[in-house]
């Protein structure tokens, strides 16, 4: 697996909407914590078109993208939300320009589908983290930030300590790549070319605003497809406003993932500081090597 290069002061980072549209306003604190970093911030032409819920159609958002990714005087791209749409033109990108010269690419949820994308077919590690549309100038200096910070500057290891219920955790250590992402994007992945193989690796998974139903079927599927066979480690990170039905589906989140688990031998933790919980969404660079330590009630990661 490729790992960019750390950022040094005076790179170009380019803000790029591969999703649901976004504003000026919802992008300027962004862009002056990037200057505040010593970066440049690039913001394309183009970045805040409209099309529907879209930033633009499908075809001005792969050659936004395209264009951020052939670019060799860009050393990060940092996207600019999620919502829905990368999936709608992956397809249409072309990663040998990358693959000549990596480059970070930064976010999480739908952007799920680029980093799952990235890794089978440009082999290059990437980080899930904080987006510009989650940054305010209230928290423009949050944990969140801070990590991703550090992840891209490579100022010191990456280590995480976080807790959970008194045996609710599956105990372990584990050590290997870590995979991930959005479990709904994942699952929607399942069989495409930008499918992950989980065998040997460390999968984390996180979502929003799922209904408990769905997250079974969700975790079936992951179970079928032979995605949990084969994993040396689960992290399940932050699983935001779930909803049930009005009949009860009878099962909390720690209860679906644990069934799904049944039979396995690996470790398994929750609570995990990654996904939608915004300024304490904390930076994970997916495709790089981790230590995983679980106990009953506590876990720690480092990279």
């Amino acid at each position: 697996m490729t790992i960019p290069e750390p950022l040094r002061y005076g790179d170009k980072v380019a803000i790029v909407a591969t999703a649901r549209k976004i504003s000026p306003q919802e992008t300027q604190p962004a862009i002056d914590m990037l200057k505040r970093w010593g970066l440049q911030p690039v913001v394309q032409q183009g970045l805040y078109e409209e099309y529907n819920q879209f930033a633009g159609t499908d075809r001005h958002r792969a050659e936004m993208l395209q264009n951020a990714l052939d670019d060799d005087s860009i050393r990060a791209i940092l996207c600019a939300r999620g919502g829905y749409g990368t999936a709608r033109i992956i397809d249409k990108i072309n990663l040998s320009g990358f693959m000549q010269s990596p480059k970070w690419v930064v976010g999480y949820s739908d952007v799920t589908v680029l980093h799952s994308h990235l890794h089978t077919n440009a082999h290059c590690a990437s980080a899930h983290a904080i987006m510009p549309v989650n940054i305010t100038d209230g928290n423009a200096d949050s944990l969140a930030t801070s990590s991703l910070h550090d992840l891209l500057f490579a100022t010191k290891k990456m280590r995480y300590d976080f807790d959970c219920a008194d045996g609710i955790n599956i105990p372990g250590n584990a050590t290997g790549q870590v995979v991930g992402g959005n479990l709904s994007i994942l699952y929607s992945l399942i069989g495409s070319p930008s499918d992950i193989d989980t065998r040997g690796k460390i999968l984390m998974i996180e979502d929003l605003d799922e209904y408990l139903y769905h997250i079974d079927r969700m975790m079936l599927a992951l179970r079928r497809s032979g995605k949990l066979q084969g994993l040396k480690a689960l992290v399940v990170g932050q699983f935001t406003d779930l909803h049930d039905n009005s009949v009860p589906f009878g099962m909390s989140i720690y209860d679906i993932v644990r069934d799904a688990v049944a039979g396995y031998d690996f470790p398994v933790c929750f609570n995990a500081p990654f996904g939608h919980i915004e300024h304490r969404n904390l930076a994970l660079p997916l495709g790089v090597t981790a230590t995983v330590s679980v106990s009953s009630n506590s876990a720690h990661i480092e990279l």
